[in-house]
């Protein structure tokens, strides 16, 4: 099993910036890809980011290509996504999301372990 926590979630001004924190526990993560998924109300859940195993490999969605940046500290078990330009359509809960395999996914049902998502809430 494998117990994923969002932090760093909040309230920003247009044009500003934060840093999602996906903090693991239990089983390692290690050596399976992550990704981030965002659900903004009325929504359905969508892609935003994925970081394979080692993170070498990151793919963004093209909605936030060139602001967003996903990375990982596998010694620390934690995924982070740096948002920046923040836009008041960036605002949503905010997903980590594992994958069983080390392979980037973009598919939300490619994806086995969640955790409880943290509200971003970007005013204009």
């Amino acid at each position: 099993q494998v117990q994923l926590v969002e932090s760093g979630g909040g309230l920003v001004q247009a044009g500003g910036s934060l840093r999602l924190s996906c903090a693991a526990s239990g089983r390692t993560i290690s050596s399976v890809a992550m990704g981030w998924f965002r659900q903004a109300p009325g929504n359905e859940r969508e892609f935003v980011a994925t970081i394979n195993w080692s993170g070498t490999t990151t793919y963004s969605a093209d909605s936030v290509k060139g602001r967003f940046t996903i990375s990982r500290d596998n010694a620390k078990k934690t995924v982070y996504l740096q948002m920046n330009s923040l836009k008041p359509e960036d605002t949503a809960v905010y997903y980590c999301a594992a994958r069983r395999s080390s392979v980037t996914a973009y598919d939300q049902d490619d994806y086995y372990y969640w955790g409880q998502g943290t509200q971003v809430t970007v005013s204009s």
